[in-house]
């Protein structure tokens, strides 16, 4: 049995209007969804295979309701990670060792790659940023809620980062081409917080 957890900042970025209605089980606002999906490894760990300060990204493509059809996805490893790294890094983000990377798996129906990239994770307060060669890019900033705070919501069925209050932004600018895949857009939704990950 393996032992692993993980625990740092995730985002991510996604076509529809703000916020998402896929989070709420309602269908997408354009017919379909497009997302990347970035998380930041503050502390990690697989058996004693150190993870720390490394970055993941998800790009999906759901051409329908989230919660029921299922996705196309790639899945993109920080090139700075070594061989046993990366490979830690993918049976958890396949679902292949439990915990809540196991739940979001089972929405997938294919994946189109998986690939190691440079990446670049930035988080400046109201801003969370990822760059990722001439592959995919994101920006999004918190929409600001009554007396400038931020808008949060917890606890919604379709979560990325179950426990954790997500904080409800807009992005600055999106976009992503590769696997066949191509999208761009701004001024769409996106959410962010700290996420934690372990072994079921």
């Amino acid at each position: 049995m393996t032992n692993w957890n993980l625990k740092g900042s995730y985002f991510e970025a996604c076509n529809c209007e703000a916020a998402c209605p896929c989070l709420f089980l309602s269908a997408p606002s354009d017919g379909d969804c497009t997302a990347l999906v970035a998380w930041h490894i503050d502390h990690g760990s697989f058996d004693d295979v150190k993870l720390d300060g490394l970055n993941v990204a998800l790009a999906v493509h759901s051409p329908g309701h989230m919660a029921q059809v299922k996705w196309k996805v790639a899945l993109y490893l920080d090139d700075k990670a070594n061989d046993t790294q990366r490979d830690a890094l993918t049976q958890i983000f396949a679902g292949k060792v439990g915990g809540h990377p196991a739940m979001l798996a089972s929405h997938i129906g294919e994946v189109i790659g998986v690939k190691n990239a440079p990446m670049t994770f930035q988080a400046n307060g109201k801003q969370h940023s990822l760059q990722m060669g001439d592959i995919a890019g994101a920006t999004i900033e918190n929409i600001e809620g009554q007396g400038g705070s931020a808008v949060n919501i917890s606890n919604h069925p379709l979560c990325i980062a179950p426990g954790h209050t997500g904080v409800v932004s807009r992005s600055k600018e999106a976009h992503y081409h590769d696997h066949g895949l191509s999208w761009k857009f701004s001024n769409k939704s996106g959410f962010h917080s700290p996420f934690t990950y372990q072994d079921a």
